[in-house]
């Protein structure tokens, strides 16, 4: 039989286990699945970035400790004038051509962390990874854009070269971020280009004008076509004609030739003294 002493143990035996299990519990930090941790000293001899990632899972944080988790699955995001998921903050990038033309537009990225990378783009940068995002990657890409469009005017990006200037633009971005353990694999336009209304109604209005003058042109040269067509038929039909004269010059008799084949053998039933047969019937 338990006395009340040894029940009182008992419980505050079960209320110290609980206090300690509720202490490494506060202790500790869980990596969420697709995430590696990165671990932070901040007290004694060996404080710094640990060198070696944390998988997913359960970690013991000691004193002085704390543990910043980076995606290591491949992801997409967007700097967009719109609120996002991220936040309300206004992200387009802003851009200009070789004439200083000002322009904006949205941007989406899409990037991986090398698991073994992350602590050393923790200790180079102090950043969590969405600050990251917020801060040198969305510099980087306003930056390679900026310089890739300032090499061209902004017909040429209105006309299709805007899709030479954001490949220039990954190229740059993807070679800085690599040499971090960050292997950026897309750089993507989000919709169309904003133009100043002026420059675009003026460029509208261009393309409007060389189109008509396209199809102008092409009607052109549907109408000389079709004179040169009836040109060359009537001189096809006149040397028919001529061909044909010079044959009948060189053998006249082949008309009365073709005559005899035609008649009947009955004179024409014509009144009167005039009535001959249209061949001459004497001999010769």
């Amino acid at each position: 039989m338990f006395n009340a002493k040894s029940i009182g143990r008992i419980v505050a035996g079960v209320i110290v286990a609980g206090l300690v299990l509720v202490g490494l519990i506060s202790c500790g930090k869980t990596v969420e699945p697709g995430n590696v941790g990165v671990k932070i000293r901040t007290l004694g001899g060996s404080a710094g970035v640990d060198n070696q990632s944390l998988n997913s899972g359960w970690h013991f944080r000691g004193i002085g400790e704390r543990i910043v988790e980076y995606p290591v699955i491949q992801r997409t995001y967007s700097y967009t004038r719109e609120a996002d998921e991220r936040g309300p903050e206004n992200e387009e990038i802003t851009f200009a051509d070789n004439t200083g033309l000002p322009m904006t537009a949205d941007v989406a990225i899409t990037l991986q962390v090398n698991p073994t990378s992350a602590p050393k783009l923790y200790e180079t940068y102090r950043l969590t990874f969405d600050q990251l995002l917020d801060g040198p990657i969305r510099n980087d890409v306003r930056s390679a854009i900026a310089a890739e469009a300032e090499r061209v005017n902004v017909d040429q990006l209105y006309s299709g070269g805007r899709q030479q200037v954001i490949q220039r633009a990954l190229a740059r971005v993807s070679n800085k971020w690599a040499r971090h353990g960050v292997q950026v694999t897309q750089l993507d336009w989000i919709g169309t280009i904003r133009y100043p209304d002026i420059i675009l109604q003026a460029i509208q209005a261009k393309t409007k004008t060389d189109q008509e003058t396209l199809t102008a042109r092409a009607q052109v040269a549907k109408a000389q076509a079709q004179a040169e067509a009836q040109i060359a038929a009537a001189r096809g039909q006149a040397e028919s004609i001529r061909i044909i004269n010079e044959a009948l010059a060189a053998n006249p008799r082949y008309v009365e030739l073709k005559a005899v084949e035609k008649w009947d053998g009955k004179l024409p039933q014509v009144t009167g003294s005039g009535g001959t047969p249209f061949i001459n019937l004497q001999e010769r």
